[in-house]
């Protein structure tokens, strides 16, 4: 699958949505298949993880994020799970969960319920290598200060308000991916 048909089809060429977009998922994208290739043991498939890795954030533009050029109805965190949405409705459903279970270092269903969180009420955690490395290279980029990479002190900080949990998941993939 060729993921720039995807995003042209919700994105419009040449607009600063679309630079945000594809500036952050390209950063993501290199990222991960630079991890990726670095682990040739963990037998990863480096082609779906540039696909979703560069389909990761499609939801976006259906939230209310402004300073990002987005301009929907959604809170930002239901991004993960409309992004999903669409990605199932265009026949990608491997796809369409790395969408979903990107969102901080995944969303426990008991977070999502204790916190009120307004996305669906399943477990969102990323399972596999290729998910966990997407969500994973995810934290290195903002989509505010675009091809700028995050320090893992500066990571884990804002990690740590999440939780304890955060924090293990974050340190585990340092280990596993770095």
């Amino acid at each position: 699958m060729n993921p720039l048909t995807v995003i042209q089809k919700y994105y419009q060429q040449h607009t600063p949505l679309y630079t945000v977009f594809m500036s952050h998922a390209q950063s993501v994208a290199n990222l991960a298949l630079k991890l990726a290739n670095k682990h040739p043991e963990l037998e990863m498939d480096t082609e779906f993880i540039y696909e979703a890795a560069m389909l990761h954030d499609l939801g976006i533009f259906m939230t209310d994020a402004p300073d990002i050029f987005c301009f929907g109805d959604y809170p930002y965190i239901c991004h993960g799970y409309l992004g999903s949405d669409l990605l199932r409705k265009e026949g990608f459903p491997q796809h369409a969960l790395v969408c979903e279970r990107h969102t901080g270092t995944g969303l426990r269903l008991d977070s999502i319920i204790r916190d009120a969180l307004p996305v669906p009420h399943r477990d969102m955690r990323p399972r596999t290598l290729e998910e966990q490395l997407i969500c994973f290279s995810d934290k290195f980029f903002s989509k505010t200060k675009l091809n700028k990479e995050k320090s893992i002190k500066k990571i884990r900080s804002k990690i740590k308000k999440s939780g304890k949990g955060s924090v293990i998941t974050f340190d585990y993939w340092c280990e596993l991916f770095l």
